[in-house]
Formats: structure tokens, sequence, C-alpha cells
């Protein structure tokens, strides 16, 4: 059965610490193209990962730098992770980065790429604005963790990993303010706008190939699920 798949691809597995992971994205194009060549689609979201993070942190320590000039940063450096994306897909993508979540795109790819839009808006809202606008229910979101936990685990010994809960349990835990450069396993706006569509979000860690694998092919998965 073809499906349409929205992937949230967190910047971290992207551009971590060492640079960029070329070692990575090869692997994750050979996943996503098999699954093309059996008539999948993807739209494809990338954060900005430690470039985005780079550059805010060289500004700040000039001089006080604004939110706002924060998430703009922020935004050209996921835009820059899409082309790259979108380099490597080149045979299979849409020539044009998707910069406004709320137009519909026409085009017969198998895939499309987008980056960031607004300050105040993550990538992992603009994976809910394209979900409400080309009608898909669930929202795939890659990063660098196995689950969401009830508590940050870097700072909670005794933090619990979550298979399966509700928005409004979730956003308990996210809170409900957005601030630049934020690292949440789904961010507080986003996860607003996600509980107001139904959306299904799936929470996985991108660096395990094999279990998105497996998703694909039974629908079942290691990770958090919230819906």
């Amino acid at each position: 059965m073809k499906k349409t798949y929205i992937i949230s691809l967190g910047g971290s597995l992207v551009v971590p610490d060492c640079g960029i992971n070329w070692k990575f994205l090869k692997k994750f194009r050979q996943l996503i193209m098999d699954r093309i060549r059996k008539g999948d689609s993807f739209f494809l979201i990338v954060g900005g990962g430690m470039t985005c993070r780079n550059y805010i942190s060289a500004a700040d320590r000039i001089l006080e730098v604004s939110d706002e000039d924060k998430d703009w940063l922020g935004i050209h450096a996921t835009r820059l992770n899409a082309h790259l994306l979108r380099t490597i897909f080149r045979d299979v993508a849409h020539p044009e980065i998707i910069k406004n979540p709320t137009f519909r795109m026409a085009t017969d790819r198998k895939m499309i790429l987008a980056g960031g839009w607004k300050p105040g808006w993550s990538t992992d809202y603009i994976a809910t604005l394209l979900a409400q606008e080309y009608e898909v229910k669930t929202v795939i979101n890659l990063s660098n963790i196995d689950y969401a936990y009830d508590k940050d685990p870097k700072k909670n010994k005794d933090a619990r990993p979550i298979k399966e809960i509700g928005w409004q349990d979730f956003r308990k835990i996210v809170g409900n303010r957005w601030n630049p450069g934020l690292n949440a396993p789904f961010d507080p706006i986003a996860s607003k706008k996600a509980q107001e569509l139904s959306l299904e979000v799936l929470i996985m860690n991108g660096s395990k190939l094999d279990n998105l694998k497996k998703y694909f092919e039974t629908g079942k998965f290691r990770g958090t699920l919230i819906k």
C-alpha cells in the first residue's frame, strides 16, 4: 500500500557536534529510496542541528541578540540543511524547498523538502502545518533519543521513558513556551497544534534506521507514540 510520510528530521542527526554526518545520510537515503521505489512519498522537514547552535552561540558572544534574530539564524540553518537533503535526493526531490508550509505545492515528485519559516516556529511546527495542509495524520519525529521521558533524563536519573501518552499529559511535560534553540522531544507550539489536529506523533531514534524500516514494513517501532 502506497503511503505519504511526513518526517521531522532532527538537525542533530544531520549536523552533530562532529560536523555533517554523511555516513548517516548515506544510509538514510538508501532506506528512503527503497520506500520510494515501493511507491511511497515523503515530506522531509530538517532541523538546524549544531549549525544553528554554533551561529547563535557565536552571535551571543559578541552582543546581546534578540530572540527574533536567534530564530532567523536557526531558520537559515534549517534551510541550508534542507538544501543538503535536496541535493542528495536530487533524482526524486522537488527542486524548491518549502518555506511557506501553508502553500500547497503542486508536484509529481516523490519527495518535498522543507525548512524553517517564521520566528517563533520550529521545524516540528512546520511538520504539523504540512500534515494539516496535505491531510496526513501521522508525523514521524526522528532525533537522537530512543524515547520521550517524563522529565529531562540528563538532569534526572529517575526519568522514565514513555511508550505511549496523550497530548494533554505530554504538554504538561514540555510546557507552552518556545525558545530559540530549544531542545525538546516535540516542541510546545507544535504539540499544541498537533493536539488541535488530532495528529499522531512518533518519536524514534533516527540513528537506528532498522527501527524506522520496521515501522515502514509493520507499523511497529521502538519509541514513543503521542496521540
